[in-house]
């Protein structure tokens, strides 16, 4: 199958997947269930037909409005389905075919787990659990190697429980959660021991750069301030994949 095939086919893909990663997003903090029942409108509860249901088409149609209540639909869907969908793409375009497809989940499952962060400070286990493993199987299709691959994993959770725990006895207080060691080990199980550095390294400067950005609003920043690190790894990881993959080539 040519490229542009490709392209097309993981585009669809992620737009469909982004449907069904945004309603975790939106629910699952909520305590709300992602696989039972029908959808429905947030605002009247109202089941929503299947035509309504169309990844992107749907939304762009609805004007971001529930057609019988008039409430705001949460823009998160539109925008996951149009992230997972270049995520989809771009995946394609640096490795056709099942690397691509690897990659591509890889992507799908870091934005979930960044949204996750980013709006409540929570990393859930069981998403984390499927990177992992994710990661693990995706060895038999795509570099690195399985063996470089359990090495990141143990190295990278290694690293951040070291520097979590350093940093509790020095200051007596919690500086990372307790799931970003588990996130930076499943990266790892992507990306194998090599690309660590260099996604502790960006995830770092994107935190810089978001620190950065709020003191240039007047937004000062408390240095007991809980900020979402496992956001800046999952920003990070991927584009150290892209890399990865196009050297790989």
């Amino acid at each position: 199958m040519s490229v542009a095939w490709w392209v097309v086919l993981l585009s669809m893909a992620g737009a469909i997947a982004g449907s069904f990663l945004s309603t975790i997003v939106v629910r699952w903090p909520e305590d709300r269930s992602v696989l039972h029942g029908r959808s429905t409108c947030d605002g009247c509860g109202r089941t929503l037909a299947a035509w309504e249901l169309v990844p992107i088409v749907s939304a762009l149609a609805a004007r971001g409005r529930c057609r019988a209540c008039g409430a705001r639909i949460d823009p998160l869907h539109l925008g996951f389905e149009l992230g997972c969908a270049a995520i989809g793409g771009v995946s394609a375009l640096a490795a056709p075919g099942l690397a691509g497809v690897a990659g591509a989940l890889f992507g799908w499952l870091l934005l979930t787990l960044a949204a996750l962060d980013a709006a409540e400070l929570w990393l859930p286990d069981p998403l984390v659990i499927a990177l992992a493993l994710a990661g693990v199987l995706s060895a038999f299709c795509a570099p690195p190697s399985l063996i470089d691959r359990l090495t990141g994993g143990a190295a990278g959770f290694a690293t951040l429980w070291a520097v979590a725990r350093g940093y509790r006895r020095l200051r007596g207080r919690e500086g990372l959660g307790g799931g970003d060691p588990k996130l930076f080990g499943a990266i790892g199980l992507w990306l194998g021991w090599r690309m660590l550095p260099a996604v502790l390294l960006l995830a770092g400067l994107v935190g810089l750069g978001l620190v950065l950005f709020q003191s240039l609003r007047g937004r000062a920043i408390a240095a007991d301030d809980a900020l979402p690190f496992g956001t800046f790894l999952a920003v990070a990881a991927y584009p150290a994949w892209l890399v990865m993959v196009s050297v790989a080539r």
